[in-house]
């Protein structure tokens, strides 16, 4: 997966997340487990990007970054 399909994959997750909220404002609750599921699956996808950005910049193979576990992703520090 290269940048592009990675941004690509991003911004797919975020029109999701976004019709998922939108749904909550027309009186419906969203489907909670799923907005769940998309927000840690972007919180995940933009940790790669900066990784192969991180690789790339030091001189390092962009294509040896690897999507760390969510449960990992969700643990760092704002």
């Amino acid at each position: 997966m290269n940048d592009q399909d990675i941004l690509t994959h991003i911004q797919s997750l975020v029109e999701e997340e976004h019709a998922l909220r939108e749904g909550a404002t027309d009186g419906r609750a969203p489907d909670q487990s799923r907005l769940k599921y998309v927000e840690e699956s972007l919180d995940q996808c933009w940790d790669l990007l900066r990784q192969r950005r991180a690789k790339k910049d030091s001189g390092e193979n962009p294509n040896e970054a690897q999507a760390r576990p969510i449960s990992e992703v969700e643990g760092y520090r704002q």
